[in-house]
């Protein structure tokens, strides 16, 4: 269904999606999307079977990880604990997908989740709980530290400091991660990159898979200066890939933030446009990190509001095309297979 309009994301039009149909490329090539959500907000929906619509474009997806939307967190208890109905919600749509009734595709095979980090050493029982909930398939945390200066970039329902990463509360809190064995999802924005590359070299320990290409911005104060944030984002990026338990996830492009402009056209854009748009950025990480450090990623339905599903894996297929055989196994599964721990699908 079509969402409403709102600041923080693009307005998903399914008959302006229509306007570019594509078949698949490399229709074999075998994907796990490692980045996605699922929720159930008003006049926005996007559950399992929504989910599907876009899966089944032509493109063999084997399996998919969840990312925590604020989707589903329980209505009582210890307001601690409520994100852990996320889980449990994640989980119980895993279940369904893993019957087999829908296909061999297996959605929210892996599963990353929220926790207050800044509760420090009293959030252990949530993660705890997370791990419990997730049946074998709870991977991690994502508690996202986008921030900036410019109220039009942040979205209201986070609101992180800008040294949330720095403090001393969230790194006792970020601390027990690598003990329970789960990793960390980093969303935050190109000019907090070296702030993460601090938290990288203070744990090395702990898996850390870099959101959306670094949060790229070009809207607000940062319109118009392509080539300045490109070239401090590029920087910030490559010390950051000297932290070896660090990885990459190439997309969420399609968001408002970049401020590629799709939206605004008359018609979608074609995978060819989409290729051109993001090739700097997904090149310049795959120069920095290496295909073994990076995964495609589709980032639904949040990106839904700037391409069709189907066509954003054709332009990620267009980026990848001078790439061996072994190096895109790397972006489109193996990479997300090896950070998420999940089945080998080779």
């Amino acid at each position: 269904m079509s969402s409403p309009p709102q600041q923080h994301y693009l307005s998903v039009r399914p008959d302006w999606l229509a306007t570019t149909p594509e078949d698949a490329l490399d229709p074999a090539q075998p994907i796990i999307d490692p980045h996605h959500h699922l929720w159930d907000r008003p006049g926005w929906r996007y559950l399992l079977h929504d989910f599907l619509d876009d899966l089944n474009s032509g493109h063999d997806i084997r399996s998919t990880v969840y990312i925590q939307a604020r989707a589903m967190h329980r209505a009582d208890g210890p307001e601690a604990m409520q994100p852990v109905g996320e889980t449990e919600f994640a989980n119980g749509i895993a279940a369904m997908s893993a019957s087999g009734g829908y296909g061999r595709m297996r959605v929210n095979a892996g599963i990353v989740g929220f926790a207050d980090l800044r509760h420090g050493d009293a959030i252990r029982p949530v993660l705890e709980a997370h791990v419990a909930a997730g049946s074998g398939r709870f991977r991690g945390i994502r508690h996202i530290a986008t921030w900036d200066p410019e109220p039009e970039l942040l979205n209201p329902a986070y609101t992180p400091a800008e040294d949330m990463l720095d403090s001393a509360a969230f790194r006792a809190g970020f601390a027990h991660l690598a003990p329970l064995g789960l990793s960390y999802d980093a969303w935050l924005y190109f000019h907090q990159i070296p702030r993460l590359t601090a938290l990288a070299r203070a744990f090395p320990g702990t898996p850390i898979v870099l959101d959306h290409c670094g949060g790229i911005l070009g809207i607000g104060r940062y319109a118009g200066r392509r080539d300045e944030v490109f070239a401090a984002w590029s920087a910030a990026t490559g010390e950051l890939a000297g932290c070896p338990n660090v990885m990459v996830k190439l997309g969420g492009l399609g968001m408002r933030q970049p401020g590629f402009g799709f939206e605004a056209r008359a018609r979608a854009p074609s995978s060819i446009e989409l290729a051109e748009a993001w090739r700097p950025w997904m090149e310049r990480c795959i120069e920095a990190f290496g295909t073994a450090r990076c995964m495609f990623e589709s980032n639904f339905p949040v990106d839904k509001g700037g391409y069709a599903y189907g066509v954003g894996w054709n332009a990620m297929k267009r980026i990848a095309a001078g790439a061996t055989a072994e190096e895109k196994a790397d972006l489109f599964w193996r990479s997300a297979a090896r950070f998420y721990r999940l089945p080998d699908i080779g």
